[in-house]
């Protein structure tokens, strides 16, 4: 049985729902910024988090893989901890860790204690996507999820455009820890908005949700798996080429470092635009949204690789990197929720979570491997478009299945009516 919020808002017209979204998912996104700009902010702080701990850059690089892989592994095992918790409570609990955990981070006199600190954040941010994602769409009728996903999305969006590079000023004007601190009033912000904003639920009456046996049956799912690998594929294609975006355009393409933020901009600023267009297609036309974002995303990682010695238009192409790569995001977390239907609605928000994660391990170490293996930079680009081609694959898989199940359900309807009648 859903929320009392929730039936609420699915019984209201069309017109209604579609002109606009609760209060509480802008909210949500809201928050999702502070999780965003957490997780990527180290990329631009390594050297001084380094210097500072007495540790090399690859050590301190360790501290963003182990926020990916507390993604991975945290998003389904929060999920089902708290999943017979009243939500509004549990992404209240979760936000307050997420900020205790920065708190903590800031004053970390040690590598060792900062890395706990970020597998715990890693961990309070998993589960508050996994929830907060079910939240959201439980917000909102089934032909508004994908613009639902779309906003939680686009707070990852902001936080690419203006968190992480604003993270990276402030923490090299002031220390890398004044980015933590300020990581951590960003939660406090969200935890407050969550209280005020996003609608109670009883423990009575999350109680009488789906139990987490009923839930891990999606995993029975042969769909289940194949909308989470078509996941993890995209963002695996995606990250083997942007975790090395920036040698490749002072290495290979010879452009000054300065132009490194602003091709990391325009990426942020395409990933924008692609998440509000996507989030706005994916509704009514979720195949088709996949197959434009993840061919037009596989191409211009083709002409990366071509153009590589063109400086101006691999900057041009890193800013339609991400219109494309984020054009499909919204309906790639909205397929999940639509193939593990109502009977797993928070498992269904941390597997979305979980394959996103995989993939943002897997692509940077595979990058690395080519780079490693004596390919080269661009190789990265090459790799990401092989994968992200196998992600188009697995997404023409899931529309042939889908139409073949509704052909079978059709069939059956018929029959039905024949016999009765």
């Amino acid at each position: 049985m859903s929320p009392p919020h929730s039936s609420a808002t699915s019984d209201a017209p069309d017109g209604a729902t579609r002109s606009r979204l609760p209060l509480a998912v802008y909210v949500l996104g809201a928050a999702v910024f502070a999780l965003g700009t957490s997780e990527f902010m180290l990329s631009g702080l390594l050297p001084e988090v380094a210097d500072d701990l007495h540790v090399s850059i690859p050590t301190a690089g360790l501290l963003i893989s182990a926020f990916a892989i507390g993604m991975v592994v945290g998003a389904p095992v929060l999920a089902a901890a708290t999943g017979r918790l009243p939500r509004r409570l549990t992404l209240v609990w979760l936000l307050a860790v997420f900020a205790a955990g920065h708190v903590v981070g800031a004053l970390a006199p040690n590598y060792a204690l900062l890395f706990v600190c970020r597998v715990v954040s890693a961990l309070a941010c998993a589960g508050f996507w996994a929830v907060g994602a079910a939240v959201a769409i439980s917000l909102v009728p089934h032909d508004a999820r994908a613009r639902a996903m779309a906003v939680m999305i686009g707070g990852l969006s902001i936080a690419n455009i203006t968190g992480v590079p604003g993270g990276a000023v402030l923490g090299q004007s002031l220390g890398w820890r004044s980015a933590f601190w300020a990581v951590a009033l960003l939660a406090a912000i969200g935890l407050v908005g969550v209280l005020l904003f996003v609608p109670h639920t009883t423990r009575e009456a999350t109680a009488e949700g789906p139990r987490l046996r009923d839930e891990l049956r999606i995993y029975r799912r042969g769909m289940v798996w194949l909308a989470s690998a078509t996941i993890a594929l995209f963002a695996a294609g995606t990250f083997c080429f942007f975790s090395y975006l920036a040698p490749l355009l002072t290495d290979v393409s010879g452009l000054a470092e300065g132009w490194v933020p602003v091709a990391l901009v325009l990426y942020g600023v395409g990933a924008l635009g692609g998440t509000a267009l996507g989030g706005r297609l994916a509704d009514q036309h979720m195949f088709g949204t996949l197959y434009a974002g993840l061919a037009s995303a596989a191409g211009v990682l083709v002409l990366v690789a071509l153009l590589v010695s063109v400086p101006a238009a691999v900057v041009t192409l890193a800013g339609l990197l991400g219109f494309a790569s984020f054009l499909c995001a919204p309906g790639l977390n909205a397929r999940i929720f639509n193939v593990a239907g109502a009977a797993a609605p928070t498992l269904a928000g941390a597997t979305a979570t979980s394959a996103f994660n995989t993939g943002n391990t897997i692509g940077p170490w595979a990058g690395g491997l080519v780079i490693d293996g004596g390919l080269g930079y661009v190789w990265t680009a090459w790799l990401g478009a092989i994968l992200v081609l196998g992600a188009l694959g697995g997404a023409w898989l899931q529309s042939r299945t889908a139409s073949r199940s509704r052909l079978v359900a059709r069939s059956g309807l018929v029959s039905d009516v024949r016999v009765t009648s």
